[in-house]
């Protein structure tokens, strides 16, 4: 009895140190994260990072905007990153659950367009873009291709231009950003819509369309002058299509999604967003070693 006693006792503490062993927190575990796959190489670059410091695996993926939310609303998913913020809509729709979500914004991405290299023109101006779109007056574009119909990009350019739908002429969508600057590599005459972060970070698959494609420059509603999407031009406010990037966190306790988010908005992340050319929310600082004597350096 007394041996059947002291077995029992083994065995509740070997399943008390392996459910331990497993368990998630904030650096470790496993999360499954739904990413808007238009920031999705951003992301890529942030998980590298956090695996190799932490006892962590973090599985990304990439959906459309559209899709990204129907996640979170039917907890799917319980981390999200999204290029907008929640609306008061739908964070009233989680209170209901119960649940309060924890937003962390990061970074600032933009929307650019781009279109065939072998095109002479390498301005567009949003005023344009919405006539289109409206089919008002008679513009120069032939043609905008988005990466889905559920995607950030449409909803931004549908929002821009007023408009529920976007027009069935004239306007084409794929699966992902790599295949629309695939066909606007190929085929002359179309703009492709975009997120930034496909241009400034791009894969190593991707750099030979990339060198057909060129990245307009643009002018917005009430610009005087064509700005292109660069850093720069992001952080001085300049660009008119740049927007707000969120990590939002469902989980309801201290798992590793909090870690990741607190990881992204901390140091280390903002010094890879600034890396991948997009803002940063938090500049890092540079760090500079001062001597206190200077070293005679023979020749």
């Amino acid at each position: 009895m007394k041996k059947l006693s002291l077995l029992l006792v083994f065995f509740v503490l070997l399943v008390s140190c392996k459910y331990d062993k497993n368990e998630e927190t904030i650096l470790k575990g496993n999360v499954a994260i739904t990413v808007d796959e238009t920031v999705l190489p951003l992301l890529e670059a942030q998980a590298d990072v956090f695996q190799n410091k932490y006892d962590a695996t973090i599985k990304l993926i990439p959906k459309s905007e559209a899709e990204t939310l129907n996640d979170l609303f039917n907890t799917k998913t319980g981390v999200a990153v999204l290029t907008r913020n929640l609306t008061e809509k739908e964070q009233n729709n989680f209170k209901q659950k119960k649940i309060i979500p924890k937003i962390t914004i990061f970074a600032k991405d933009a929307i650019a367009f781009v279109r065939n290299k072998t095109a002479s023109d390498t301005l567009i101006a949003i005023s344009d873009v919405i006539d289109f779109i409206k089919g008002t007056k008679k513009t120069d574009i032939k043609g905008l291709v988005f990466d889905n119909p559920n995607s950030s990009t449409v909803s931004y350019i549908k929002s821009l231009a007023g408009v529920v739908a976007l027009p069935e002429k004239g306007v084409y969508s794929f699966k992902s950003n790599e295949e629309v600057i695939k066909f606007v590599a190929e085929n002359n005459g179309m703009i492709g819509v975009i997120g930034m972060n496909w241009i400034s970070e791009p894969s190593q698959n991707m750099l030979p369309y990339l060198q057909n494609v060129s990245v307009l420059s643009v002018k917005g509603l009430n610009g005087k002058a064509f700005v292109s999407p660069t850093q720069n031009n992001i952080a001085e406010g300049t660009y008119p299509l740049a927007r707000d990037l969120y990590i939002v966190n469902c989980q309801g306790y201290s798992g590793l999604g909090m870690g990741f988010a607190s990881f992204i908005a901390g140091d280390v992340g903002q010094r890879i967003v600034l890396k991948s050319g997009l803002l940063p929310v938090r500049v890092p600082g540079r760090k500079f070693n001062v001597r206190n004597e200077i070293e005679n350096v023979k020749e």
